[in-house]
């Protein structure tokens, strides 16, 4: 039973941090003016999301997990993208 309990707080507790974290990427890309496609909450399958201003916000599945995905991480995708931002 008390091993139950300690999974019942250790879940949420990491999953808010991952969520802080991924925000920080988001918020980063966000200064640097890079296009961001999706901020993810968990891992897929999507179970809802919404779009806003061009960015899908998503919370998924698997909620000890989350990712943001930006224009230009694979290849390059012009102005706006990951591949041509500046350093500084």
């Amino acid at each position: 039973m008390f091993e139950l309990m300690n999974w019942l707080i250790i879940i949420p507790v990491l999953a808010f941090l991952i969520f802080v974290h991924e925000l920080g990427h988001f918020l980063t890309a966000k200064l640097f003016k890079i296009k961001v496609l999706e901020f993810g909450f968990g891992f897929p399958p999507r179970i809802v999301g919404f779009t806003y201003k061009g960015t899908i916000y998503s919370i998924n599945m698997i909620p000890v997990g989350g990712f943001v995905k930006m224009a230009g991480e694979k290849d390059f995708e012009g102005p706006g993208s990951f591949s041509s931002a500046n350093a500084l």
